[in-house]
């Protein structure tokens, strides 16, 4: 059982889409896309620099329609057929639900562009960021959380729980660690995923309503608890309810488990969910897909266990 997995903010980085516009039918792709987010995806994807892409507006975008390329390509010599199930962390849902075909790649892109510039909004209000804890024991982390007015924002599982809130509480936690703990500031420009983002939850709502949704046509699993997801309506108001709620990638990673995956596919820009995966299940086949010349690797993973 091969699944897909969809990355989330933070995995950008500046020309990462350069080498996938090369193909004329990826460009072509890429520029609906850039007409359905608002937001202009060829540049943001090959010359437009780090800061410029750290902003949430444009890396939300950029990173959904990256996957969707991915995807694309896939399906292209029929190999996305043969994969199982699909996921994604955090905006990479909105990916997953392109790839189980519960909304157009169109609509999830457009969704996306209202997204991102709604959590900009909202991270605006207060300067807040994220910031990922690496090791020692979860409850210590979440006491020192709860000591210091911070909230667990991603359990990212294989010993990472990200967390957010106020900056000065967050360059507090990184001056006095939980015992056993590593805190790394995250590029990110706000404490998503934590009811500093309700405001943007109310906007994505009313956008969400105007959108046609269909049943996942292959096993969809969602970040809120790591369920399966068996009817498109839900999975939209799930969407809609994650930007402001914990991401649980650690259940993601156990139903995974659970259902006997054989295989890890990243989509573009991958790494980081592969990391995770190397780490909380150990020992299952991996591809990153970074750039088209990944994708070969990936056909022969699914190959191998169609």
């Amino acid at each position: 059982m091969i699944v897909v997995v969809c990355p989330g903010q933070g995995s950008q980085t500046p020309g990462f889409l350069e080498p996938w516009i090369a193909d004329p039918g990826s460009k072509a792709l890429l520029e609906t896309l850039s007409a359905a987010a608002d937001v202009d995806l060829v540049k943001h994807g090959t010359v437009s620099d780090a800061d410029t892409i750290r902003d949430t507006a444009i890396a939300q975008p950029l990173i959904v329609a990256a996957g969707i390329l991915t995807l694309d390509a896939l399906a292209e010599t029929d190999h996305l057929s043969k994969t199982s199930g699909i996921a994604g962390h955090s905006v990479g849902e909105f990916t997953a639900a392109a790839g189980a075909g519960v909304l157009d790649a169109t609509d999830a892109v457009r969704l996306v562009g209202i997204r991102g510039r709604a959590m900009a909004d909202a991270a605006a209000l207060v300067p807040t960021g994220m910031s990922a804890v690496i090791g020692g024991e979860e409850s210590d982390i979440i006491a020192k959380l709860d000591e210091l007015g911070l909230f667990p924002a991603n359990y990212n599982g294989g010993g990472q729980l990200v967390v957010a809130g106020e900056l000065p509480a967050l360059t507090k936690l990184a001056e006095e660690p939980p015992a056993g703990t590593r805190v790394i500031p995250l590029q990110v420009a706000g404490a998503f995923h934590t009811s500093y983002m309700l405001d943007a939850v109310e906007t994505l709502r009313e956008a969400a309503e105007t959108v046609n949704t269909v049943d996942p046509i292959k096993t969809l699993w969602t970040n809120k608890d790591g369920s399966i997801v068996t009817k498109g309506q839900e999975f939209r108001d799930l969407l809609v309810g994650q930007v402001s709620s914990p991401v649980r990638w650690d259940k993601c990673m156990e139903s995974f488990a659970a259902a006997g995956v054989t295989g890890i596919i990243e989509l573009a820009p991958a790494g980081a969910l592969v990391g995770l995966a190397k780490r909380g299940l150990k020992g299952i086949p991996t591809v990153a897909v970074k750039t088209p010349e990944d994708l070969d690797a990936a056909r022969e993973l699914i190959d191998s266990v169609a």
